[in-house]
Parts: C-alpha cells; sequence; structure tokens
C-alpha cells in the first residue's frame, strides 16, 4: 500500500511539474475525462427536467405546435376534446403579440402541415381581421388570437372539461 501511495504522489508531482503523463495514467486520465463528457443523443435528468413535456399527441398536432413555438406564439395550449363529445378532436390555441406575429404564425402552420404532411385546412377565417385566426383541419382546429381577443372569448374556460396541455409560454 505504500508503495501505491509513493508511486500516485510520484505521478502528480510529474503532473505538477508539467511533465507528460505516459502509460497507464495517461489511459486513466483520458478514461476519467471521456467518461465525464456528455454522451451524444443522451439527456441528462437536469436537461430533461428543465424541458416541458410534451403529451403524446398526432404528428399533424404535434407539427402545428412546432410551428408556433418557432414563430414565438405565447400561451400555448392544447385542448383534448375527445372525451367531451366535441365536433373536433383537438383544439390548439396560441397567441400572438400584434398582427404581424399572428398571420406569421398562420402562415407558418400552413405551411408546415402542408409540406410535411401534406394537409390544407377546410376552413380559414378572420386571417384579414388578424384579431382570431382560426385554421380548420377537421381533427383539430388551431386557434391564433390577440392577448385582447384571447381574454375576451375564453375558449379555455368554454370547453373547461376538455384535458389541458400548456406547453409553455414564449417571449419574443
Amino acid at each position: 500500500m505504500a508503495m501505491k501511495k509513493a508511486s500516485s504522489r510520484a505521478g502528480k508531482a510529474a503532473g505538477a511539474s508539467g511533465a507528460r503523463k505516459t502509460g497507464s495514467a495517461a489511459r486513466a486520465g483520458a478514461l476519467r475525462r471521456a467518461s465525464a463528457a456528455p454522451k451524444p443523443g443522451v439527456v441528462s435528468e437536469t436537461a430533461r427536467a428543465s424541458q416541458p413535456r410534451t403529451p403524446k399527441l398526432p404528428k399533424a398536432v404535434a407539427a402545428v405546435i412546432e410551428a408556433v413555438r418557432d414563430k414565438k406564439a405565447e400561451q400555448i395550449v392544447v385542448l383534448d376534446l375527445r372525451k367531451t363529445g366535441g365536433f373536433t378532436d383537438y383544439f390548439i390555441i396560441c397567441t400572438g403579440g400584434n398582427s404581424r406575429q399572428m398571420t406569421a404564425i398562420a402562415d407558418s402552420v400552413r405551411d408546415t402541415l402542408r409540406e410535411t404532411l401534406d394537409e390544407r385546412p377546410t376552413i380559414a377565417e378572420g386571417v384579414d381581421r388578424s384579431e382570431w385566426i382560426l385554421l380548420d383541419y377537421f381533427n383539430f382546429v388551431v386557434h391564433i388570437f390577440s392577448r385582447e381577443c384571447r381574454a375576451f372569448y375564453g375558449l379555455e374556460r368554454l370547453w373547461g372539461n376538455a384535458e389541458r396541455y400548456e406547453l409553455g409560454e414564449t417571449s419574443a
């Protein structure tokens, strides 16, 4: 044991004096550094805890969420209406800061769904007024509100019995 301590002290002294480690000491140091480095594709527990949890949703709904996030939409909420007997399966509700941003969000949703899933809205309402833009894709409806209009109509309150997923607030 005394021999091992002496050799480790010598190794520390060599490292402190600037001498280069060779052999097994160098390999051991490289292994320690490699094991401390994050592995590609592996998410640490702290990073996983900081990411908002997205429920298992259909591809089209997930694509909408990504499209509105890309355009910095605020207060993104998904209402699951399947158990409420509604006329559609999901509402995706978000808020835009101004009419230009709301139009950009709507354009992003349409472009993303057309390019990735070859889906087009059956109805697009309110694009001219930019207070409440509605994109109806039959199985889900995207609502893009101004702040005032969203507070006034309160869709989340009207569909209070629906399962609600708050997907965070993104601010510009």
